[in-house]
């Protein structure tokens, strides 16, 4: 397993942060990011937090735990499938630059020590808890298992608690009763000391997070319909609240359990009442609100730039705010020969593809680095785009689309659509949006203006492209399908989500799942031409981990397949008239993070982009090789802009 290499600077994350998590005296704060760090700062004096030491996993951290027994024990889960236990100081310092592992090199009594790594999972880990005395730690997983381990040792102890999909949270509370939650909507309360004794029930949505109040008494659970709920230890409902018309994700108590927040796939952090009135609201959209903790009258929310935020609980006004914007890309598109990248930092960066390879600030020498343009597009990270006739349209994650002009200018926008927007695609006279609630929405392509919602999928819709009179999506319900919007035929299921799909004409499909394959697949028309039908389907592997983008290349009767995995590879898998079955695929390139996105640029080339800020030109030769003709680096790039418009204006 390849690790993490975002080169982040001394003052934060290079990505986004996933969790966040207090010391139980609140004068720290544990950090952790897709970039595969965890960072202490020192929030004694919150108006400024300060970096201390920084962790280092293999691939992205999800949580971060502090223990409640051992103040200077914190236990961290990743996505490289291990829990790592470190014994923190006191008064840490952060140097100058990592090891590459483990934890920096940090000289003296003042280093961080790693005590044991439980490495025996089999799954990425989303989140842990403790148990009251201290040295027992539950971990729960995408493979739905919550397992229980003894840190002084590193054994495993046993099985806590098995979910039908992924298991999403974990809250142990002061009696040692462990909740588990997930998204086949169960909830299971159980002691695992005392087997069999497990209370469950059944949501009508996706359970995305849970939090016992300090006393005990009350879990608070946070589901995908954008509700939260408090229920008494024996699952009965006490109070039903409505947070949002979007996702409800993470909750936490304050100490005195006399309020409760909730982060929202709104953007937004919400306060209520321990009686369930809202209190506050506060939107901005540079917080990531997966992750939510409390402590000594203060709030800690993630962020997609480069650190946490900081808010007073009582007035939820701002303490402490991030430095500086991540331009991880998430989308692509091409207009008027440039290359459109859409970043977590709200910006699309905009230049021509066909530039000399080998930008500077990358180890690539030789080369320079294109004009580009900046294009400001929204405060809020920009997930999808789509181009067509000289414009282009951003969906973000503040669930709005925006209409642009070649240079950036804002024509129209909607008004929010209830959810994150990962999809978009033009198809005839319509654009389609796709979002994290699985709405398919129709905007006029001028006023943006909403015509119609189609027949939805089961979870969110992470991808859409034309086909035909109509359209492909793909969602993490685990089909993919394609129809128009209120007619839509299911072509095929995955064994996990589905996070990319791809056509070539009107004749391939090819889709990138969670569960490690591509599946493609040539279709026919039916015999009365109203839908389609797969006659040839072939399944493709290769990557170790999930496979996040796809795209086809070539010929549609046996097209050369490029896919994007979360083990930082790019693969390319030749096809041909008699391909069915299981197909190996070959390695084109690796990355110093996951891949993340890509786009065909005509029939022979594609960009492919990556979490690291790296931007490939890729060809596919006359043999049937892909080859890399050109690299960009996405920091460079910003970095150019920055010093045009500072030429331009000073």
């Amino acid at each position: 397993m390849r690790t993490i290499d975002l080169r982040p600077g001394p003052d934060g994350h290079a990505a986004p942060v996933t969790d966040v998590s207090f010391r139980p005296d609140g004068s720290r704060l544990a950090t952790s990011s897709y970039d595969g760090t965890v960072l202490v700062w020192d929030v004694s004096g919150p108006a400024a937090p300060r970096p201390l030491t920084r962790l280092h996993h293999r691939r992205l951290v999800n949580a971060v735990r502090w223990n409640p027994v051992h103040p200077d024990l914190l236990a961290t889960a990743s996505a490289d499938k291990t829990v790592a236990v470190w014994r923190i100081p006191d008064a840490p310092r952060l140097p100058s630059g990592p090891d590459g592992s483990g934890a920096e090199d940090t000289a003296g009594a003042s280093a961080p020590v790693l005590l044991t790594v439980l490495a025996r999972h089999t799954d990425d880990v989303n989140a842990v808890a403790w148990m009251p005395d201290g040295h027992r730690l539950i971990c729960v997983s995408e493979d739905g298992r919550a397992t229980l381990w003894d840190t002084r040792t590193g054994a495993f102890a046993g099985e806590a608690g098995t979910h039908a999909a992924h298991c999403m949270m974990v809250s142990v509370s002061a009696q040692g009763l462990v909740a588990t939650v997930g998204e086949d909507g169960m909830i299971a309360v159980g002691d695992p000391d005392r087997p069999g004794h497990t209370v469950r029930r059944h949501c009508p949505a996706s359970v995305e997070g849970c939090a016992w109040s300090h006393s005990g008494t009350t879990l608070a659970i946070t589901r995908d319909d954008g509700v939260a709920e408090l229920l008494a230890p024996d699952l009965t409902v006490r109070r039903t609240v409505t947070v949002a018309r979007t996702a409800a994700r993470a909750v936490a108590w304050a100490e005195d359990d006399s309020l409760f927040a909730v982060g929202a796939y709104d953007g937004c952090l919400h306060v209520f009442d321990a009686e369930g009135r809202r209190l506050h609201r506060v939107r901005d959209a540079r917080m990531w609100p997966r992750s939510v903790a409390l402590a000594r009258g203060r709030v800690a929310v993630g962020s997609f730039w480069n650190g946490p935020h900081l808010l007073d609980l009582a007035t939820a006004t701002p303490l402490a705010e991030p430095t500086a914007p991540n331009h991880g890309p998430n989308a692509m598109a091409f207009l008027n020969g440039e290359l459109l990248v859409g970043c977590d930092s709200g910006t699309v960066l905009a230049f021509d593809p066909e530039s000399p390879e080998g930008p500077e600030g990358t180890e690539d020498t030789g080369g320079t680095v294109p004009e580009v343009r900046l294009l400001p597009v929204s405060d809020s990270p920009v997930l999808s785009l789509a181009a067509d006739g000289g414009q282009f349209y951003a969906g973000t994650y503040a669930g709005n689309v925006h209409r642009c002009n070649a240079e950036g200018e804002l024509l129209a926008v909607t008004d929010p659509l209830g959810a994150p927007v990962p999809s978009l695609c033009r198809t005839g006279d319509t654009l389609v949006a796709g979002t994290y609630n699985g709405a398919l929405v129709a905007l006029d392509p001028v006023s943006l203006a909403e015509t119609g919602r189609g027949e939805p999928h089961d979870g969110s819709v992470k991808s859409l492209v034309p086909f035909g009179e109509g359209f492909a999506s793909a969602a993490t319900d685990r089909t993919v399908a394609l129809g128009g919007l209120y007619d839509r035929t299911v072509l095929w299921e995955h064994g996990n989500l589905v996070n990319s799909v791809a056509t070539l004409g009107e004749r391939a499909v090819a889709t990138a799942s969670r569960d490690h394959t591509v599946q493609l697949g040539l279709l026919e028309r039916t015999a009365g031409g109203n839908s389609w039908e797969v006659v040839r389907r072939a399944t493709l592997l290769g990557p170790d981990e999930s496979v996040k983008c796809v795209a086809l290349l070539g010929d549609p009767e046996s097209p050369v397949v490029l896919a994007g995995s979360y083990d930082f590879g790019l693969y390319r898998w030749r096809t041909d008239e008699e391909g069915t079955g299981l197909r190996s695929g070959r390695l084109v390139e690796e990355f110093r993070q996951g891949v993340s996105c890509m786009l065909p640029l005509d029939e022979r080339r594609a960009a492919v982009a990556g979490w690291d800020g790296r931007v490939l030109i890729v060809e596919l030769d006359t043999d049937g090789e892909v080859r890399v003709r050109r690299r960009f680096d996405l920091g460079a790039l910003a970095g150019r802009a920055r010093r045009d418009a500072w030429a331009v204006t000073g």
